[in-house]
């Protein structure tokens, strides 16, 4: 991580991004952005201090201060302020109402999506709604039984593979429609059986949604989805 005054330095953790729409996407380790991002938690607003005193394990602090110490500062890059300065509300929850939705820049000024876990920290940057996924492999016994609660063509795409593939497989689709539901809004809340989006080569062509693998570090799998342009 490097000082939010320096566009390049900023983004020094992007990639070519493969969507119409994606402006951005930035990965690191947390191991290796921890020390930093911690020292520069002050940039954080009252709710995500509150959020990241709760963690008691030193690797979720971490990650959560990772994960939301370089969201403002690429979200002030990107704006033009300071990270502290950027401001966030929350939409309210697309299954109850409540206060607790996913965040957003006032004005959608730029659409944003992050995703940590087991180390690894993935932020997207859109000019539509986007949605970024980053998993850790499973171990095959867990993406057996986590299988069943996909898309049944997704199932029986996964029986139909020889037990040494099953588990990349498993996650390109998990990653695929995690970023969709997330670029929805809707997350997990959502029934995961209902989106088709495939656990082949390439993901299953979507009539409002743009989805891609991203690369990732060895061991993980990821993803991003972005909204179609003109179907806003």
């Amino acid at each position: 991580m490097h000082s939010a005054t320096d566009a390049e330095d900023v983004m020094a953790g992007d990639m070519a991004q493969p969507l119409p729409g994606l402006e951005l996407v930035w990965s690191g380790r947390v191991p290796e952005h921890a020390e930093e991002a911690v020292a520069h938690a002050h940039v954080l607003d009252a709710e995500e201090s509150a959020r990241l005193d709760v963690f008691r394990r030193p690797e979720d602090r971490d990650a959560f201060a990772v994960a939301h110490v370089t969201l403002r500062r690429l979200l002030g890059e990107r704006l033009g302020q300071a990270p502290k300065d950027v401001s966030l509300v929350r939409e309210p929850c697309a299954h109850c109402g409540g206060a607790h939705g996913r965040p957003y820049v006032p004005g959608r000024a730029v659409h944003f999506s992050l995703s940590h876990t087991s180390g690894m920290v993935m932020i997207a940057l859109a000019a539509a709604p986007v949605g970024i996924d980053v998993e850790l492999l499973p171990a095959p016994g867990t993406a057996d039984d986590v299988a069943t609660q996909l898309h049944p063509d997704e199932q029986a795409e996964l029986a139909a593979l020889p037990s040494a593939e099953r588990t990349v497989a498993f996650a390109r689709c998990w990653t695929r429609k995690e970023a969709m539901l997330k670029a929805m809004g809707v997350g997990l809340n959502e029934d995961l059986a209902l989106a088709y989006v495939g656990s082949g080569a390439q993901p299953v062509s979507q009539d409002l949604w743009l989805i891609a693998d991203l690369p990732a570090d060895p061991g993980y799998a990821a993803a991003a989805a972005v909204r179609r342009p003109g179907t806003l």
